[in-house]
C-alpha cells in the first residue's frame, strides 16, 4: 500500500467547523455508540467532514480528535489509511472515481481514463485549470455485470462509452450534475445481460402469490360438478387404494454386502439375527505383510518385493530452491560444501557474487553523460518509474537520445544491474525512447497509438 500524506501547510484552511445540519448528524452518530466507546464515530465523521469541505484537511481531522477526546495521531491514522477519504483538494463540482479492476479494464475502462487524462488532466489527484473537475483510478465499485463505470460522489454511473462519459463530465463542469440520471447509461434497468433476460422471464413459479392464486382455482375447479360428457362415460376399474410406493431398487446390484442387504434397511420388511448378518457379510481380506510390501507396477513401473524405501526419479524441469541446487545430500556434500567456503571472493569487474549485479567498471556499461542543463523526462517510458529514473541519473543516463542508442550489451547491462531479469526488452525501451527523442510525445502517439504513461 502506497503512503498517504497530508496535503502541503498551503493548501490547508486555518480551522474546521461542521455546519449546522452536518453538526447534528455527527452528535446522531455519537450517540450510537456505547460510553467509553465514542471513539469508533470518527470514521463517519471524517466521510461528513469530506462532504461538507470535499476532503479531508488537517484542522478537520484535529477538530473530530477534540469531539472524540482521542490524540490527534489516532485520527491521522485512521484519516491516513483508509483511500476514501481524499487528503488533498480535488475537484469543487466532481471527483470522478474510474475503476480500473479486471471487469472494467477488460470492458474498456483504459480509455474512459484516457479520457480523463485529456479532458481533465494527465496526472491523478489533480484539477483541472478551473480546479472544478478531478479523477483517480480505484478498485472494484462493485458493478461488474454493468461494466465499465464510474462514481461521482454517491453516484455510480454505468455501462459507459467514452462519449457518455464526456457528456457525463461536461454537465458536471457545467454545475449541471443533478440532471444526469445515475446506474446504467445504456437503458437497462437492471443487470440482466446486455442483450435482454434469457432465464426467470416469468415470476410465476417464484412469487407465492400467483401459487395461491393458482391452488385456489385449482380447488374450485375441483369442487364444481363433472360435465354430462364425462359422467355418462364408462368409470375406469377402480384400483385398490395402496400406500405410498417404495423407491425402485432395479439399479442396486444384489450382492451380500451390507450396503446392499435388505436386511440393513431401517425400516426392513425382513429382520433378521445379528449372527445371520454377520455370516452374509462380505468378510475384509486377512492382513498379508508379504502383499503389502509389493511394489504395484502401473505406479512404480517394476514388479518385484520392496526392500527399501523406493526413491523415484526427479524430471528434469523439476522446481528446485535456489539454495538446494546442485547440492548434494551425505559426504558428497559436505565436500562440495567445503569446496564452496574455500572458494576465493568473486572478481569485482565480474560483479557482486552476492546481489547478481554487474560490474560499475564493466566495459557494456552504457556511456554516462554529465548532467545536461535540459533534462528529458524518463518516466514518460513505460517500465521507468522516479525510483529507476534516479537510478539512470546515477548512471548518468539523462536523455532520451542515451537510450535509443544502447546496443544489445549494453541493454542486458542495465538489465542485470536493475534487476529486471528482460523487462527492458519486453517493454522495448529503446523503440520507446527513439519516438520520445525523435518528436516527443506526439511521434510516441504515432509510433504505439497510445499516450505515455
Amino acid at each position: 500500500m502506497s503512503v498517504r500524506r497530508l496535503a502541503e501547510a498551503s493548501l490547508q484552511p486555518a480551522s474546521f467547523a461542521f455546519n449546522r445540519a452536518n453538526a447534528a448528524a455527527a452528535k446522531q452518530w455519537i450517540n450510537k455508540y456505547p460510553k467509553g466507546r465514542e471513539q469508533s464515530a470518527i470514521i463517519p465523521l471524517l466521510m461528513l467532514a469530506q462532504e461538507q469541505e470535499g476532503w479531508v484537511t488537517k484542522a478537520a481531522i484535529e477538530t473530530i480528535s477534540d469531539m472524540l477526546g482521542m490524540p490527534y495521531i489516532r485520527g491521522l491514522e485512521v484519516a491516513t489509511f483508509y483511500t476514501q477519504y481524499q487528503l488533498n483538494p480535488v475537484g469543487t463540482r466532481a471527483h470522478i472515481q474510474i475503476c480500473g479492476t479486471t471487469p472494467c479494464m477488460l470492458r474498456g475502462s483504459e480509455a474512459l481514463m484516457d479520457l480523463c487524462r485529456s479532458k481533465i488532466h494527465h496526472d491523478q489527484f489533480h484539477t483541472n485549470d478551473k480546479g472544478t473537475l478531478s479523477w483517480e483510478e480505484v478498485e472494484c465499485l462493485g458493478a461488474c455485470v454493468n461494466a465499465p463505470m464510474v462514481m461521482i460522489f454517491k453516484d455510480t454511473f454505468e455501462d459507459l462509452t467514452p462519449e457518455r462519459l464526456a457528456e457525463i463530465i461536461d454537465l458536471y463542469d457545467a454545475g449541471k450534475g443533478a440532471s444526469v440520471t445515475p446506474g446504467p447509461q445504456n437503458g437497462r434497468i437492471t443487470s440482466e445481460p446486455i442483450t435482454g433476460l434469457t432465464t426467470l422471464k416469468s415470476e410465476k413459479a417464484i412469487l407465492k402469490t400467483t401459487r395461491d392464486r393458482d391452488a385456489k382455482a385449482a380447488a374450485k375447479a375441483a369442487r364444481e360438478p363433472a360435465p354430462a360428457a364425462i359422467v355418462a362415460a364408462p368409470a375406469a376399474p377402480a384400483q385398490a387404494s395402496a400406500g405410498p410406493v417404495a423407491p425402485s431398487k432395479a439399479s442396486k446390484p444384489k450382492t451380500d454386502a451390507p450396503e446392499t442387504s435388505p436386511a440393513l434397511e431401517t425400516p426392513s420388511p425382513a429382520k433378521v439375527a445379528p449372527e445371520t448378518e454377520k455370516a452374509a457379510s462380505v468378510r475384509a481380506p486377512r492382513h498379508s505383510a508379504a502383499n503389502a510390501n509389493k511394489a504395484a507396477p502401473e505406479v512404480e513401473k517394476v514388479l518385484k518385493q520392496r526392500s527399501g524405501p523406493i526413491v523415484k526419479a526427479e524430471p528434469a524441469a523439476a522446481f528446485k530452491a535456489p539454495e538446494a541446487k546442485g547440492t548434494q545430500l551425505g559426504a558428497a556434500g559436505k565436500t562440495a560444501a567445503a569446496k564452496t567456503t574455500n572458494a576465493k571472493p568473486t572478481n569485482a569487474r565480474t560483479g557482486n557474487a552476492k546481489t547478481g549485479k554487474p560490474s560499475l567498471e564493466d566495459k557494456n556499461r552504457p556511456t554516462g553523460i554529465a548532467r545536461p542543463a535540459l533534462v528529458d523526462d524518463l518516466k514518460l517510458i513505460s517500465g521507468v518509474g522516479p525510483k529507476i529514473e534516479g537510478i539512470l541519473h546515477s548512471l548518468g543516463i539523462f536523455t532520451y537520445a542515451q537510450v535509443a542508442s544502447w546496443k544489445k550489451a549494453e541493454r542486458e547491462w542495465v538489465d542485470g544491474y536493475l534487476s529486471f531479469h528482460g523487462r527492458i526488452e519486453r517493454e522495448d525501451w529503446v523503440k520507446q525512447a527513439k519516438a520520445l527523442a525523435k518528436g516527443g510525445v506526439a511521434e510516441y502517439i504515432r509510433v504505439f497509438g497510445k499516450k505515455p504513461v
